[in-house]
Protein backbone atom coordinates (compact mmCIF):
# COMPACT_ATOMS: atom_id res chain seq x y z
CA UNK A 1 0.00 0.00 0.00
CA UNK A 2 0.98 3.46 0.23
CA UNK A 3 2.57 6.00 2.64
CA UNK A 4 -1.27 6.59 4.20
CA UNK A 5 -1.57 4.47 7.12
CA UNK A 6 1.46 5.61 8.32
CA UNK A 7 4.95 4.31 7.15
CA UNK A 8 3.41 0.91 7.02
CA UNK A 9 2.07 0.01 3.07
CA UNK A 10 5.17 0.62 0.58
CA UNK A 11 6.64 4.11 1.66
CA UNK A 12 7.59 5.29 5.25
CA UNK A 13 7.56 8.47 5.86
CA UNK A 14 5.65 11.25 4.19
CA UNK A 15 9.09 13.54 3.19
CA UNK A 16 8.89 17.58 3.65
CA UNK A 17 6.15 19.16 1.63
CA UNK A 18 7.51 20.73 -1.20
CA UNK A 19 6.13 24.13 -2.23
CA UNK A 20 6.15 27.83 -0.34
CA UNK A 21 5.83 28.03 3.48
CA UNK A 22 6.44 23.58 2.70
CA UNK A 23 8.11 24.25 6.64
CA UNK A 24 4.86 25.91 7.96
CA UNK A 25 2.25 23.63 5.60
CA UNK A 26 3.60 20.13 7.25
CA UNK A 27 4.21 21.23 10.81
CA UNK A 28 0.60 22.17 10.56
CA UNK A 29 -1.07 19.18 8.98
CA UNK A 30 0.90 16.91 10.60
CA UNK A 31 0.29 18.54 13.99
CA UNK A 32 -3.58 18.09 13.27
CA UNK A 33 -3.21 15.11 11.78
CA UNK A 34 -1.72 14.38 15.19
CA UNK A 35 -4.09 15.80 17.60
CA UNK A 36 -7.58 14.61 15.36
CA UNK A 37 -5.79 10.93 15.65
CA UNK A 38 -4.99 11.46 19.37
CA UNK A 39 -8.67 12.21 20.13
CA UNK A 40 -9.84 9.32 18.13
CA UNK A 41 -7.11 7.12 20.20
CA UNK A 42 -8.53 8.21 23.32
CA UNK A 43 -12.00 7.53 23.09
CA UNK A 44 -11.81 4.71 20.80
CA UNK A 45 -9.74 2.50 23.65
CA UNK A 46 -12.30 4.02 25.93
CA UNK A 47 -15.22 2.72 24.38
CA UNK A 48 -13.74 -0.87 23.78
CA UNK A 49 -12.63 -0.95 26.94
CA UNK A 50 -16.11 -0.05 28.12
CA UNK A 51 -17.69 -2.92 25.51
CA UNK A 52 -15.30 -5.36 26.42
CA UNK A 53 -16.03 -5.29 29.98
CA UNK A 54 -19.75 -4.83 29.63
CA UNK A 55 -19.89 -8.00 27.25
CA UNK A 56 -17.62 -10.27 29.38
CA UNK A 57 -20.19 -9.60 32.14
CA UNK A 58 -22.74 -10.49 29.81
CA UNK A 59 -21.02 -13.64 28.40
CA UNK A 60 -22.83 -15.84 30.78
CA UNK A 61 -25.49 -15.58 28.17
CA UNK A 62 -23.09 -16.87 25.54
CA UNK A 63 -25.33 -15.60 22.38
CA UNK A 64 -23.34 -15.46 19.10
CA UNK A 65 -23.89 -11.59 19.53
CA UNK A 66 -22.46 -11.04 22.67
CA UNK A 67 -19.35 -13.37 21.49
CA UNK A 68 -19.26 -11.03 17.84
CA UNK A 69 -19.13 -8.33 19.39
CA UNK A 70 -16.21 -9.47 21.89
CA UNK A 71 -14.51 -10.25 18.95
CA UNK A 72 -15.22 -6.42 17.26
CA UNK A 73 -14.19 -4.82 20.33
CA UNK A 74 -10.84 -6.68 20.37
CA UNK A 75 -9.96 -5.81 17.09
CA UNK A 76 -10.74 -1.78 17.07
CA UNK A 77 -8.31 -2.23 19.99
CA UNK A 78 -5.48 -4.37 18.51
CA UNK A 79 -6.07 -1.31 15.68
CA UNK A 80 -6.39 1.33 17.63
CA UNK A 81 -3.12 0.61 19.62
CA UNK A 82 -1.03 1.36 16.41
CA UNK A 83 -2.04 4.69 16.19
CA UNK A 84 1.12 5.63 18.66
CA UNK A 85 3.15 4.46 15.90
CA UNK A 86 1.99 6.16 13.41
CA UNK A 87 1.57 9.84 15.24
CA UNK A 88 5.50 9.25 16.54
CA UNK A 89 6.26 8.73 12.70
CA UNK A 90 4.77 11.36 11.26
CA UNK A 91 6.21 13.78 13.60
CA UNK A 92 9.74 12.58 13.54
CA UNK A 93 9.45 11.33 10.02
CA UNK A 94 11.73 8.29 10.64
CA UNK A 95 10.62 4.92 11.64
CA UNK A 96 12.29 3.83 15.03
CA UNK A 97 10.30 0.22 15.56
CA UNK A 98 12.75 -2.01 13.54
CA UNK A 99 12.21 -4.25 10.83
CA UNK A 100 10.02 -6.77 13.44
CA UNK A 101 8.14 -3.94 14.12
CA UNK A 102 6.93 -3.83 10.65
CA UNK A 103 6.02 -6.83 10.03
CA UNK A 104 3.83 -6.79 13.11
CA UNK A 105 2.08 -3.60 12.45
CA UNK A 106 1.62 -3.56 9.23
CA UNK A 107 -0.09 -7.53 9.57
CA UNK A 108 -2.02 -5.92 12.62
CA UNK A 109 -3.34 -3.68 10.30
CA UNK A 110 -4.94 -6.45 8.10
CA UNK A 111 -5.64 -8.85 10.54
CA UNK A 112 -7.51 -6.62 12.42
CA UNK A 113 -9.56 -4.93 9.17
CA UNK A 114 -10.19 -9.13 7.82
CA UNK A 115 -11.35 -10.07 11.55
CA UNK A 116 -14.14 -7.21 11.64
CA UNK A 117 -15.72 -7.38 8.37
CA UNK A 118 -15.76 -11.50 8.52
CA UNK A 119 -17.02 -11.25 11.91
CA UNK A 120 -19.45 -9.33 10.82
CA UNK A 121 -20.34 -11.49 7.84
CA UNK A 122 -20.78 -14.36 10.39
CA UNK A 123 -23.34 -11.87 12.70
CA UNK A 124 -25.45 -11.38 9.52
CA UNK A 125 -25.33 -15.15 8.73
CA UNK A 126 -26.26 -16.03 11.94
CA UNK A 127 -29.17 -13.51 12.23
CA UNK A 128 -30.20 -14.24 8.43
CA UNK A 129 -30.27 -18.16 9.91
CA UNK A 130 -32.01 -17.36 13.24
CA UNK A 131 -34.72 -16.08 11.10
CA UNK A 132 -35.27 -18.74 8.41
CA UNK A 133 -33.98 -21.53 10.14
CA UNK A 134 -34.09 -20.71 14.42
CA UNK A 135 -34.49 -24.41 15.09
CA UNK A 136 -31.14 -25.19 13.88
CA UNK A 137 -29.57 -22.00 14.93
CA UNK A 138 -30.42 -22.87 18.55
CA UNK A 139 -29.06 -25.90 18.84
CA UNK A 140 -25.75 -24.71 17.96
CA UNK A 141 -23.03 -25.25 21.46
CA UNK A 142 -21.06 -22.38 22.84
CA UNK A 143 -18.11 -25.09 21.89
CA UNK A 144 -19.17 -24.03 18.00
CA UNK A 145 -19.86 -20.54 18.64
CA UNK A 146 -15.91 -20.03 20.27
CA UNK A 147 -14.44 -22.40 17.21
CA UNK A 148 -16.37 -20.10 14.30
CA UNK A 149 -14.46 -17.27 16.43
CA UNK A 150 -11.16 -18.50 16.30
CA UNK A 151 -11.88 -18.95 12.80
CA UNK A 152 -12.32 -15.69 11.67
CA UNK A 153 -8.98 -14.91 13.39
CA UNK A 154 -7.56 -17.92 12.13
CA UNK A 155 -8.31 -16.77 8.48
CA UNK A 156 -7.52 -13.46 8.94
CA UNK A 157 -4.09 -14.02 10.16
CA UNK A 158 -3.36 -16.48 7.30
CA UNK A 159 -4.33 -13.73 4.52
CA UNK A 160 -1.85 -11.54 6.51
CA UNK A 161 0.85 -14.04 6.41
CA UNK A 162 2.53 -12.79 3.02
CA UNK A 163 2.45 -8.97 4.60
CA UNK A 164 4.32 -10.02 7.30
CA UNK A 165 6.80 -11.83 4.68
CA UNK A 166 6.93 -8.94 2.16
CA UNK A 167 7.63 -5.74 4.02
CA UNK A 168 11.00 -5.14 5.90
CA UNK A 169 12.75 -1.77 7.31
CA UNK A 170 14.91 -0.64 4.30
CA UNK A 171 16.43 2.96 4.17
CA UNK A 172 17.02 5.76 1.77
CA UNK A 173 18.78 9.05 1.42
CA UNK A 174 16.43 12.18 2.14
CA UNK A 175 16.90 15.49 -0.44
CA UNK A 176 18.85 17.10 2.83
CA UNK A 177 20.98 14.15 2.68
CA UNK A 178 19.90 12.57 5.87
CA UNK A 179 19.46 8.79 5.95
CA UNK A 180 15.33 7.98 6.24
CA UNK A 181 14.38 4.60 7.75
CA UNK A 182 11.11 3.30 5.91
CA UNK A 183 9.52 -0.30 6.15
CA UNK A 184 8.66 -1.01 2.31
CA UNK A 185 7.62 -4.33 -0.03
CA UNK A 186 10.16 -6.66 -1.59
CA UNK A 187 8.07 -7.88 -3.93
CA UNK A 188 8.00 -7.19 -7.60
CA UNK A 189 5.48 -3.83 -7.93
CA UNK A 190 3.20 -6.63 -10.22
CA UNK A 191 3.13 -8.79 -7.94
CA UNK A 192 2.21 -6.80 -4.72
CA UNK A 193 -0.80 -5.05 -6.53
CA UNK A 194 -2.41 -8.62 -7.28
CA UNK A 195 -2.26 -9.10 -3.77
CA UNK A 196 -3.45 -5.90 -2.74
CA UNK A 197 -6.34 -6.35 -5.45
CA UNK A 198 -6.79 -9.87 -3.68
CA UNK A 199 -6.94 -8.11 -0.48
CA UNK A 200 -9.57 -5.60 -1.75
CA UNK A 201 -11.72 -8.26 -2.70
CA UNK A 202 -11.84 -10.69 0.83
CA UNK A 203 -12.03 -6.90 2.98
CA UNK A 204 -14.66 -5.49 0.53
CA UNK A 205 -16.05 -6.63 -2.25
CA UNK A 206 -16.77 -10.62 -1.18
CA UNK A 207 -18.47 -9.58 2.34
CA UNK A 208 -20.04 -7.18 0.39
CA UNK A 209 -21.83 -9.47 -1.45
CA UNK A 210 -22.72 -11.96 0.77
CA UNK A 211 -23.90 -9.65 3.29
CA UNK A 212 -26.05 -7.42 0.23
CA UNK A 213 -27.20 -11.34 -0.53
CA UNK A 214 -28.48 -11.75 2.90
CA UNK A 215 -30.17 -8.98 3.56
CA UNK A 216 -31.70 -8.91 0.58
CA UNK A 217 -33.59 -12.09 1.26
CA UNK A 218 -34.29 -10.94 5.20
CA UNK A 219 -35.82 -7.69 3.72
CA UNK A 220 -38.71 -10.07 1.05
CA UNK A 221 -39.10 -12.33 4.37
CA UNK A 222 -40.16 -9.18 6.36
CA UNK A 223 -42.26 -7.69 3.45
CA UNK A 224 -43.90 -11.06 2.87
CA UNK A 225 -44.37 -11.49 6.90
CA UNK A 226 -46.11 -8.07 6.65
CA UNK A 227 -48.20 -8.63 3.91
CA UNK A 228 -49.36 -11.31 5.89
CA UNK A 229 -49.73 -10.07 9.31
CA UNK A 230 -53.35 -8.99 10.43
CA UNK A 231 -54.79 -5.45 10.83
CA UNK A 232 -53.87 -4.84 14.48
CA UNK A 233 -50.17 -6.07 14.22
CA UNK A 234 -48.31 -3.19 15.92
CA UNK A 235 -46.41 -0.87 13.15
CA UNK A 236 -43.55 -0.04 15.18
CA UNK A 237 -40.54 -1.77 14.54
CA UNK A 238 -40.16 -4.93 16.44
CA UNK A 239 -36.59 -5.46 18.57
CA UNK A 240 -35.56 -8.01 16.43
CA UNK A 241 -35.58 -5.94 13.31
CA UNK A 242 -33.72 -3.14 15.35
CA UNK A 243 -31.30 -5.72 15.49
CA UNK A 244 -30.86 -6.28 12.16
CA UNK A 245 -30.77 -2.65 11.11
CA UNK A 246 -28.07 -1.59 13.98
CA UNK A 247 -25.49 -4.99 12.67
CA UNK A 248 -26.62 -3.15 8.68
CA UNK A 249 -25.63 0.30 10.08
CA UNK A 250 -22.24 -0.81 12.07
CA UNK A 251 -21.78 -2.50 8.31
CA UNK A 252 -22.12 0.67 6.35
CA UNK A 253 -20.21 2.20 9.18
CA UNK A 254 -17.23 0.08 8.25
CA UNK A 255 -17.21 0.45 4.52
CA UNK A 256 -17.76 4.22 4.67
CA UNK A 257 -14.81 4.43 6.54
CA UNK A 258 -12.45 1.79 4.25
CA UNK A 259 -14.06 2.21 1.31
CA UNK A 260 -12.33 5.95 0.33
CA UNK A 261 -8.93 4.23 1.75
CA UNK A 262 -9.10 1.34 -0.78
CA UNK A 263 -10.07 3.60 -3.64
CA UNK A 264 -7.24 5.40 -2.77
CA UNK A 265 -5.16 2.84 -2.31
CA UNK A 266 -6.13 0.96 -5.82
CA UNK A 267 -5.92 4.51 -7.23
CA UNK A 268 -2.34 4.67 -6.46
CA UNK A 269 -1.34 1.66 -7.30
CA UNK A 270 -2.69 1.65 -10.98
CA UNK A 271 -3.41 5.42 -12.04
CA UNK A 272 -0.53 7.04 -10.08
CA UNK A 273 0.87 8.83 -12.97
CA UNK A 274 -2.58 9.81 -14.38
CA UNK A 275 -2.95 11.41 -11.07
CA UNK A 276 -1.08 14.59 -11.20
CA UNK A 277 -1.28 15.15 -7.62
CA UNK A 278 1.57 17.67 -5.93
CA UNK A 279 2.79 16.20 -3.36
CA UNK A 280 0.77 18.55 -0.63
CA UNK A 281 -2.87 16.86 -2.33
CA UNK A 282 -0.87 13.59 -1.98
CA UNK A 283 0.20 14.30 1.50
CA UNK A 284 -3.49 15.63 2.93
CA UNK A 285 -5.37 12.93 1.20
CA UNK A 286 -3.02 10.22 2.73
CA UNK A 287 -3.55 12.08 6.31
CA UNK A 288 -7.73 12.02 5.60
CA UNK A 289 -7.76 8.33 4.79
CA UNK A 290 -5.95 7.43 7.32
CA UNK A 291 -8.03 9.77 10.24
CA UNK A 292 -11.08 8.03 8.03
CA UNK A 293 -10.45 4.15 8.86
CA UNK A 294 -9.16 4.68 12.16
CA UNK A 295 -12.72 6.63 13.09
CA UNK A 296 -14.14 3.27 12.39
CA UNK A 297 -13.01 1.74 15.81
CA UNK A 298 -13.77 5.28 17.80
CA UNK A 299 -17.42 5.25 16.37
CA UNK A 300 -18.29 1.26 16.66
CA UNK A 301 -18.62 1.62 20.82
CA UNK A 302 -21.35 3.80 20.00
CA UNK A 303 -22.90 1.58 18.03
CA UNK A 304 -22.13 -1.50 19.95
CA UNK A 305 -24.23 0.07 23.36
CA UNK A 306 -27.39 0.22 20.86
CA UNK A 307 -27.10 -3.10 18.95
CA UNK A 308 -26.93 -4.64 22.67
CA UNK A 309 -29.60 -2.59 23.78
CA UNK A 310 -31.39 -3.53 21.17
CA UNK A 311 -30.44 -7.40 21.41
CA UNK A 312 -31.58 -7.39 24.98
CA UNK A 313 -35.11 -6.01 24.45
CA UNK A 314 -35.01 -8.67 21.95
CA UNK A 315 -34.78 -11.03 24.13
CA UNK A 316 -36.44 -9.55 27.30
CA UNK A 317 -39.54 -10.19 24.75
CA UNK A 318 -38.64 -13.07 23.40
CA UNK A 319 -38.26 -14.84 26.77
CA UNK A 320 -41.39 -12.66 28.12
CA UNK A 321 -43.57 -14.62 25.20
CA UNK A 322 -42.26 -18.03 26.23
CA UNK A 323 -43.06 -17.21 29.89
CA UNK A 324 -46.75 -16.97 28.33
CA UNK A 325 -46.49 -19.86 26.28
CA UNK A 326 -45.21 -22.02 29.01
CA UNK A 327 -47.66 -20.83 31.79
CA UNK A 328 -50.61 -21.55 29.45
CA UNK A 329 -49.08 -25.20 28.74
CA UNK A 330 -48.62 -25.75 32.30
CA UNK A 331 -52.25 -25.20 32.78
CA UNK A 332 -53.76 -27.18 30.17
CA UNK A 333 -50.45 -30.04 30.65
CA UNK A 334 -48.88 -29.79 34.18
CA UNK A 335 -47.89 -33.39 34.59
CA UNK A 336 -45.91 -32.50 31.03
CA UNK A 337 -44.81 -29.06 31.97
CA UNK A 338 -44.04 -30.61 35.70
CA UNK A 339 -41.37 -33.27 33.68
CA UNK A 340 -39.83 -30.92 30.93
CA UNK A 341 -39.03 -28.11 33.86
CA UNK A 342 -37.00 -30.88 35.45
CA UNK A 343 -35.16 -31.51 32.55
CA UNK A 344 -34.76 -27.89 31.31
CA UNK A 345 -31.48 -25.53 31.09
CA UNK A 346 -30.46 -22.84 29.70
CA UNK A 347 -29.76 -24.58 26.34
CA UNK A 348 -33.56 -25.98 26.36
CA UNK A 349 -34.84 -22.46 27.35
CA UNK A 350 -33.49 -20.60 24.69
CA UNK A 351 -34.48 -23.78 22.67
CA UNK A 352 -37.67 -23.53 23.30
CA UNK A 353 -38.20 -19.77 23.24
CA UNK A 354 -36.89 -19.66 19.77
CA UNK A 355 -39.02 -22.15 18.90
CA UNK A 356 -41.60 -19.93 19.82
CA UNK A 357 -40.40 -17.04 17.84
CA UNK A 358 -40.53 -19.40 14.57
CA UNK A 359 -44.03 -19.97 15.43
CA UNK A 360 -45.08 -16.44 15.73
CA UNK A 361 -42.81 -15.49 12.59
CA UNK A 362 -44.70 -17.86 10.30
CA UNK A 363 -47.85 -17.24 11.88
CA UNK A 364 -47.18 -13.77 10.46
Amino acid sequence: MNQNRSVRQNGGPPGPISGSGSTVDELLITSTFGTLLSVVYLVGVSGNVYTLVVMCHSIRLATSMYISIINLALADLLYLSTIPFVVCTYFLKDWYFGDAGCRILLSLDLITMHASIFTLTVMCTERYLAVTNPLDTVRRSKSYRKALAWGVWLLSLVLSVPMMVIVTETTRKAPDGAVKRMCAPTWAPRAYKIYLTVLFGTSIMAPGVIIGYLYTKLARTYLESQRNSSMNTRSKRSPKQKVLVMIFTIVLVFWACFLPFWIWQLFSLYYSRKLGLSSNTRTCINYLVTCLTYSNSCINPFLYTLLTKNYREYLKNRHRSFYRYTSSFKQRTPSLYSCGKSQSSSNQFEFNSEMLVMGTLQGQ
